[in-house]
């Protein structure tokens, strides 16, 4: 045991042991070898789409569906969400690397894979939960933010315009759902339009301050400050800055906190911030990257004794370390991030199965029989973006 626990100190210990160059690397090799494996475990060779879970869980069902009254048919493929993590993760890997490989990948593969969910029948076209071969199925206004704002960091590093149009087209989507009961904000789903979600309002605001950035038309800015103030006023709990997931139409708060839905408010109050010079929107982000590290953080026993673990949501996190990141990099406040880095170290090193798959709990104490394709193409993303870090520790 205490030659484990030696080997589990130095495993820990690794990144910041290692020049900056060198740690970029490994991480890189994380992101890239997750990649391949997912590429292959999750192929539904008859779409050219993935999996929801692997192994594929024979109970699986198409839950979302727009249609009452339809019957619920057995599940080929993954849903839109899951599918998106993996977009993300190859728009990551480009940007960090500029590999010709994943631009490859991303235009010729997970592209085309992605058009499969694309609804043509409704308008506004938008991305819908389901591939449209199936028929329709929910649309929700939060999935197709997420692969809006992929749309533009892929325009900005590639300068396809295909992209910044469509991520324009998606923006037109997501905004009508916007509406005035509650003041405002942006339902979560388009067929059912019972609450307003930190979810749909928050990432929306980083999709706007995106399109300002790429195309400097000031409506998306003026849109973006709209946006990120109806969520602060209505879904941020003062004692803590951390953010509440929904308030339904007849005014009731869902007090349940999720990482995800403060890091995107993390993120959009460091790009108004860049953007306009307003030192509020800066403090109100490092208050709440202050109060959901204190939220979330939670301590569990590891070999070596105890070390403290965001919750076993893995997207979610990563979803976070987007907030965290974007505003150590205008702050240099290492804390938080290290914190989370240090997470994904431990459960790379000793929570993966045998085909080198996470759980969604990265302490390990949580074991899955399916694993499931949102919490490792997400950790694709997470390992790319960390690899771009270079803290002085990491220094030799």
């Amino acid at each position: 045991m205490k030659l484990r626990n030696l080997f589990l100190l130095i495993a820990l210990s690794l990144p910041v042991c290692l020049s900056a160059q060198t740690s970029k690397q490994i991480y890189l090799q994380r992101a890239d070898s997750l990649l391949q494996q997912i590429l292959t475990l999750y192929k539904v060779e008859k779409y050219g789409l993935l999996t929801e879970t692997y192994p594929r869980n024979p109970e699986q069902r198409i839950t979302y569906t727009a249609n009452t009254g339809v019957v619920v048919n057995q599940q080929e493929v993954s849903f839109l969400w899951p599918y998106s993590a993996l977009v993300s993760g190859c728009v990551s890997l480009y940007k960090v690397s500029g590999q010709k490989k994943y631009r490859k990948l991303m235009d010729r593969q997970i592209k085309p894979g992605l058009d499969l969910y694309w609804d043509s029948t409704r308008i506004p076209h938008c991305y819908q939960s389901y591939p449209a071969f199936a028929g329709h199925n929910d649309r929700y206004y939060d999935d197709n933010d997420w692969v809006a704002i992929d749309f533009c960091d892929y325009y900005e590093r590639t300068g396809d315009k295909e992209y910044l149009e469509k991520a324009i087209q998606l923006h037109d989507y997501i905004y009508s759902g916007w509406s005035e009961e509650l003041g405002g904000g942006i339902y979560w789903c388009e067929q059912k339009k019972e609450s307003k979600n930190t979810c749909s309002n928050a990432p929306a605001t980083v999709l706007c301050m995106k399109l300002f950035k790429l195309t400097k038309d000031a409506k998306y800015l003026e849109q973006a400050k709209k946006t990120y103030q109806w969520t602060r006023d209505n879904l941020c709990d003062p004692s803590d800055f951390v953010y509440w997931d929904n308030k339904n139409l007849q005014g009731k708060v869902d007090p349940a906190k999720y990482t995800y839905n403060s890091g995107q408010m993390i993120q959009a109050g460091v790009l108004l911030y860049q953007a306009t010079g307003e030192k509020r929107y800066l403090k109100e982000a490092q208050q709440t990257a202050e109060g959901a590290c204190r939220f979330f953080l939670k301590v569990q026993p590891i070999a070596t004794g105890e070390m403290k673990f965001f919750p076993g949501t893995s997207w979610f996190n990563v979803i976070l370390f987007r907030g965290l990141k974007a505003l150590y990099l205008v702050d240099r406040n290492e804390a938080y991030i290290k914190t989370m880095i240090e997470n994904v170290d431990y459960a790379w090193n000793y929570t993966r199965d045998e085909n080198g798959l996470f759980s969604n709990d990265w302490s390990g104490h949580r074991e899955e029989q399916f694993k499931s394709l949102l919490e490792n193409a997400c950790m694709i993303e997470l390992f790319a973006e960390i690899s771009e870090l270079q803290f002085k520790h990491n220094k030799q």
